[in-house]
């Protein structure tokens, strides 16, 4: 979602005073707006205001002109899009807060997919992901509350809170019989978006889990850093998405010239080309993207931009198909409408939206098989003629080293350090898509290495 000011716009629907006000306003319409569609539209107003009269009048509780308002105006842009919404100062609040990167809450990012409230992705190292929610799950109910008919909006207030209290999700899983129950622990969510390991001593791992203001600027720093590289894995899966020009800044550094991603509306004003520049792009190092049906908006844009530029091979699931572009637009009082102006197109000119991004090499989530059975392998030792000395000092070397149990304390804890900066090899082969990706990579860097000519 793309936050961007706009002029405040007074809401001045108010019983029949609303009316005249809208036929105050039609009155000024350009002239070449033809008759019939100015009465349709005022007939149309006159038509809304009449039904608010009656309902006023004979709802069997009383109610409040404003409220009725707000009521009226969720409903209204609810059923534009899945991602349009009114927001009262309490939404508009807690929007604020959401984008301020700390809150209270699950760590959890939802969408409307199919008319019903769908886990986009939990995002890493929250509670969520911790109580095992899943990218595709179906929320069916929020503690007692059913999800049906419930906006997203209204679904994210209801799951915010204070931390250390209890949620309960009851969901939907593919391949689950039954709905699965999941209780929840909120706590304060602190997002860190960027997160950098080594695959051996070449590769360089970078897993983006959201696009907040900073995801451009510390991939950038992790691959000044790392000047051994060979190969890049640029991990998206699960990232439900952010802020548009994050997405621009990361494919900008991989990609020279041409279109990013371009995005068109009504107005002409929402018609915006987003291009490379040449200034510090790595065009050379071969990189592979993971990607899953938890992969929304931004990331979308990333992986979609690089694989019509071919400057990366995309591995793993179709995405989820979240292509459209929303403004939060102050309405005046805290009070705010979110509406969809547009929505976005890759370089090619292709749509994400409700098709997502389908990758070059499908590969789905799982294990990869280990054999370490090598007990029927034949060894040195084996060979009649094996290099004895050279063997004795290997079976000695091994003796000392089973001498030592414990070792050093710090020397422990140091080692426990240096393993979260790289990926073993139980968390490669635990990762079909991951090992997928890293087997490609692999294999686009040899075929990137320059020609050896032979000497004559």
């Amino acid at each position: 979602m793309i936050k961007k000011s706009k002029k405040i716009i007074i809401l001045g629907l108010l019983s029949t005073v609303a009316a005249a006000l809208i036929v105050g306003t039609n009155a000024q319409a350009k002239n070449d707006t033809p008759v019939n569609a100015k009465k349709s539209k005022l007939e149309a107003y006159i038509k809304f205001t009449r039904i608010l009269n009656v309902i006023e009048k004979e709802y069997v509780d009383e109610l409040n002109t404003t409220d009725l308002i707000d009521k009226a105006l969720k409903g209204l842009l609810v059923n534009l899009d899945a991602h349009s919404s009114f927001m009262d100062k309490k939404s508009f609040k807690e929007l604020n807060v959401q984008t301020s990167g700390e809150f209270g809450g699950l760590g959890i990012s939802v969408g409307m997919r199919d008319g019903v409230l769908t886990v986009i992705a939990p995002l890493k190292d929250t509670p969520a992901e911790k109580a095992g929610v899943e990218a595709g799950d179906i929320i069916l109910k929020i503690d007692d509350k059913a999800t049906l008919g419930m906006t997203i909006d209204e679904a994210v207030a209801i799951m915010r809170g204070k931390p250390k209290t209890d949620i309960l999700l009851t969901i939907v899983r593919k391949g689950e019989s039954r709905p699965l129950e999941i209780k929840i622990t909120r706590d304060i969510i602190k997002i860190q978006s960027v997160y950098t390991k080594k695959v051996s001593d070449d590769i360089l791992y970078l897993h983006v889990t959201s696009f907040d203001q900073k995801v451009a600027k510390d991939v950038k720093k992790a691959i000044k850093k790392d000047s051994n590289r060979t190969g890049i894995i640029l991990d998206l899966r699960n990232n439900p998405g952010g802020l548009l020009d994050q997405a621009v800044g990361l494919t900008d550094l991989f990609v020279d010239k041409g279109i990013i991603v371009s995005q068109k509306g009504r107005e002409a004003g929402e018609n915006i080309e987003f291009k490379a520049h040449a200034k510090e792009t790595d065009t050379k190092t071969p990189i592979v993207v993971l990607v899953n049906g938890g992969s929304a908006s931004a990331s979308e844009i990333v992986s979609g931009a690089l694989q019509d530029h071919r400057r990366a091979i995309i591995v793993g699931e179709k995405t989820f198909g979240k292509g459209s572009v929303q403004v939060v637009m102050p309405v005046g009082d805290g009070e705010a409408l979110r509406l969809t102006v547009a929505r976005y197109y890759l370089p090619s000119g292709r749509t994400i939206q409700a098709k997502g991004v389908t990758p070059d090499i499908i590969v789905h989530p799982g294990k990869v098989a280990m054999d370490n059975n090598t007990s029927f392998m034949i060894k040195e030792r084996e060979l009649k003629k094996h290099l004895e000395k050279e063997l004795e000092k290997i079976d000695g070397d091994e003796k000392n080293k089973s001498k030592k149990k414990d070792g050093d304390k710090k020397g422990d804890k140091k080692k426990e350090v240096e393993d979260k900066t790289i990926l073993t090899e139980e968390q490669i082969y635990g990762d079909a898509q991951l090992k997928s990706g890293i087997d490609i990579l692999r294999a686009l860097i040899i075929t990137a290495q320059p020609k050896q000519e032979k000497k004559q």
